[in-house]
Parts: structure tokens; C-alpha cells; sequence
């Protein structure tokens, strides 16, 4: 059991996370509201998903701004999904039954857990949305499975519900969810059927069917195994009278789902704001990159024009400039305006900080290549620099010296300059995810400062 210290350092950690990631949405969401196309002849498909990735990302910061925390449950037909969401209610809401399909569409419903319980999720703060699915083996399942898909896009915990031993259809679909990157509570229910069946038991049976068919192993631990009877089977109970008299009758039990909701709430409170932060910055960064691929396509001529403009101006002005440290210089301002300028044609703020930051990225990542091509430049800016000095003694063959040196100096610094265009292209289509506040940035400080025992832990390998 943690120690108080330790709870209020979890708590402080959570809290910090949540808000840089509320901080870095409001600022996403304020930069690409600027950005609508400004051509008269934009493509209404590409206005239609600049507006679509604005709204989800105003949903999603409205998500954030109310901490509601979605769970989604999913499984095959008549695994007892409904059940399983009814037990931890407390009361039968959703309708459950016999015949395959009772669910035909996914329904929502809060989850309000009783006043001891509310004070252990993060003080109280966090709500909780129940999300029940149809059955992903349904009928129509074409029309389910993309459901299913946008179900757990919106879903920051996944339970999936199994009952009886695990079908081949039933490991397909959880390697499907898998994919999604979500953290996975694999829930075993109807354990008043199945007794023998336990956690070591089902975790082998997955590494099994994972391994015979060459996937990944689960992306989760047996502790990530819990057994419920959400809705047990009627019993006959035979009872005595005073009289004599002895009648059987049938009672139902009541469900058994301590264990589930114990795995819940230690989630929620442990690891729930974290939860949230994650799933919204995978969101706005899915997003980001949606509208800037569209925006770039929009002026992607524009682009190509603008960059060649400035490298060709670059290679001018370093041919004619006499002088070393004026080349480097006024090169290094000229990238900068570059970087600037497809920015603004792009409709993307930033500023004269953010481009120099950017540029220094750009030089940085490309590793020996373009810092070779520096390094030549300046050496071929002192040649041209002697050259020139030579050349108020010598005329003819300090020219001739000065010419070549400039043209060569040109070349590289022109082809540099292109180079650091098409690199800053590539970081503006990111959508400017790597940046400070930016959503790649932060999912990668969540992810190394999150506990090992935490379920956002185990899907750190796919994330980074």
C-alpha cells in the first residue's frame, strides 16, 4: 500500500500532466482556428476535414475540461457485456438476455459509484462514462467493427469481456483492440460456470494463440485478469417450512464484481488523470497532422515555388558578399525568414523564437550532411574572403579565384537552403507535435515518468 507521501506525489504528477496536456489542446486548438484556407478555389473536401479535425478537437479539450474518463466494454455476443456494466451500476439499466444482438448500438452511461468509493477517484473529480457495444461478431459486422473502432478511439480504458474458454474469433478481436494502443482489462465472466478457469490459466491460453499466430505478445499482465459472475446463473435452494413442509425454489445470487471494481478504482485514482492526458494528446496529434497534410496539399505549389525563391535569393546574396561571417550569418537569416514565411503561407503562426528553434532542430537532426555543407561554406566564404583581398592587387587571377570559390559557396548554400525548407515541410505537415507544448512532446514525458506497475506503462514500447 502506497505511503501518503507517495499518494500526494502520484496526485501532483497526474495533475501535471493533465494540465500540460489541457494547455498544449488550447493552444492547437487556437492556432489551426486561424488556419482556414484563405485560396478562393480551396477543395471543399479539404475545408470539410479542416472543420472536422477543429471539432474533434474542441470535443476532446471538452473532455479534458470535464476529467470524464471513458471505459468501453466489448466482446462477443452473449458474453454477458451488458451484464458486466449492470453489475457495476448497481442496478439493471441496460437490457440483457438470451438472444444474440440484444445490443444494437453502443450506449453510454455514468458511472456512479457510491460516496467512499468517489473520494478515492482522484478527490472526486473524475467522472466515469460506461460505454456498451454490440457483440463484434454480430450481423452487419462490417458496420460494427468500424463502430467499434471509433468507439475505442474515444475510449481511454478498454475492458474486454470473455466468457468459457477463448475462441479464435475472440483472440482476432482483441488483438484488434490491441492495436489501438489502449490500455486492456480482460474480464472473465460467468466464473460461477467456469470455476477452474483462472488467471495464469487465461494469460498462458493468450500467449498461446498469440505466438501460434506470429502476433505480439498480449500487451498486458495476468494481473490484468480479473474474474467476475456479473450475472449468475439461478440456483435451487431448498427451503424447510415450520410444518414440515420442505419446497425448493430458485434464487439468483448477487453479482459478483468487487474484483473488477477494485481494479477500476485503484486505476482511476493511480493512474486516471494520466489516462486522460494521454488519450487527448493522441487525439490532438492525430488531428494536428490531419488538418497540416491538408493545408500543405492545398499550397503545395506555392510551397515548392517559395522555397526555391529563397534558395536562389541565398545563393545570390553569398556569391556576392565578400565577406566569411556575413555569409553565415545573413544565411542562417535567410532560413529563418524562409521558415517563417511557408508558416504564414500555411496559415500557422510562428514566431522569429520558434523558427530559430526549428532551424537549430533541422541542423541537428540532419547530422554530418548539412553541417558538412556549413562547414564547406565557411571555408569556402574564407577562400572567396582572401580571394577578394587578392584581388584589389591581382585582378585576373584574383577574380578567377573569387568567381569559382563564390559559385561553389553558392551551390552548397542554395542547396542547403533547400534542404532546410523541404526538413521544415515535413515538421510543419507533424502539425508542430514536436514542439515544446506540442502533443508528441508530452506523450513522451508521460510515458517515461509513469510508474512500471501502471497500465499506461505496458503500452510504452508501442507508443514511443
Amino acid at each position: 500500500m502506497d505511503n501518503p507521501s507517495t499518494g500526494l506525489l502520484k496526485t501532483s504528477l497526474q495533475d501535471f500532466q493533465f494540465n500540460q496536456a489541457r494547455s498544449s489542446l488550447k493552444q492547437t486548438l487556437n492556432r489551426y482556428s486561424q488556419a482556414a484556407p484563405r485560396k478562393r478555389n480551396a477543395d471543399i473536401a479539404v475545408r470539410a476535414a479542416l472543420k472536422r479535425n477543429l471539432d474533434g478537437l474542441s470535443a476532446t479539450l471538452d473532455k479534458l475540461n470535464n476529467c470524464l474518463v471513458r471505459i468501453a466494454v466489448f466482446g462477443l455476443v452473449s458474453r454477458g457485456k451488458s451484464a458486466v456494466v449492470n453489475a457495476l451500476l448497481g442496478q439493471k439499466v441496460l437490457q440483457t438476455g438470451p438472444i444474440n444482438g440484444v445490443t444494437q448500438y453502443p450506449r453510454s452511461v455514468y458511472w456512479a459509484c457510491c460516496s467512499a468509493d468517489t473520494a478515492r477517484v482522484a478527490n472526486g473529480q473524475v467522472r466515469v462514462e460506461l460505454i456498451d457495444t454490440p457483440g463484434l461478431d454480430e450481423v452487419e459486422g462490417d458496420v460494427r467493427a468500424t463502430m467499434a473502432r471509433e468507439v475505442a478511439d474515444q475510449a481511454d480504458l478498454i475492458l474486454f469481456v470473455v466468457a468459457g474458454d477463448i475462441t479464435r474469433t475472440e483472440y482476432r478481436a482483441l488483438a484488434e483492440l490491441q492495436a489501438t494502443d489502449k490500455p486492456l482489462i480482460l474480464v472473465f465472466n460467468k466464473t460461477d460456470l467456469y470455476p477452474e478457469q483462472d488467471r495464469q490459466m487465461l494469460y498462458r491460453k493468450l500467449e498461446t494463440l498469440f505466438a501460434r499466430n506470429e502476433g505480439k505478445r498480449p500487451v498486458l499482465s495476468p494481473d490484468d485478469i480479473v474474474r467476475v459472475a456479473a450475472e449468475p446463473a439461478p440456483l435451487e435452494v431448498r427451503v424447510e417450512w415450520a410444518d414440515g413442509r420442505v419446497t425448493h425454489e430458485w434464487e439468483t445470487p448477487a453479482a459478483q464484481v468487487d474484483e473488477l471494481k477494485e481494479k477500476l478504482l485503484t486505476i482511476l485514482n493511480r493512474e486516471g488523470k494520466s489516462l486522460l492526458a494521454l488519450n487527448a494528446l493522441r487525439q490532438a496529434r492525430q488531428a494536428e497532422t490531419a488538418i497540416a497534410h491538408h493545408t500543405l496539399k492545398l499550397y503545395h505549389h506555392e510551397a515548392e515555388d517559395l522555397i526555391w525563391k529563397f534558395a536562389q535569393w541565398k545563393a545570390i546574396a553569398i556569391a556576392a558578399n565578400p565577406i566569411a561571417v556575413l555569409d553565415v550569418m545573413g544565411g542562417a537569416m535567410t532560413d529563418l525568414v524562409m521558415i517563417r514565411s511557408l508558416a504564414k503561407l500555411y496559415g500557422l503562426p510562428m514566431t522569429r523564437y520558434e523558427a530559430g528553434k526549428l532551424l537549430k532542430s533541422i541542423l541537428w537532426s540532419s547530422g554530418s550532411l548539412i553541417v558538412g555543407e556549413v562547414g564547406s561554406s565557411v571555408l569556402l566564404g574564407v577562400g572567396k574572403s582572401l580571394a577578394a583581398i587578392a584581388t584589389a592587387f591581382e585582378s585576373g587571377s584574383g577574380f578567377a579565384a573569387y568567381s569559382s570559390a563564390a559559385i561553389a559557396q553558392a551551390s552548397l548554400a542554395g542547396y542547403g537552403s533547400y534542404r532546410v525548407g523541404k526538413a521544415a515541410q515535413i515538421y510543419l505537415e507533424k502539425g508542430c507535435t514536436w514542439g515544446e507544448q506540442g502533443a508528441n512532446t508530452l506523450i513522451q514525458d508521460i510515458l517515461q515518468q509513469v510508474d512500471k506497475d501502471s497500465v499506461i506503462h505496458r503500452l510504452q514500447r508501442d507508443l514511443m
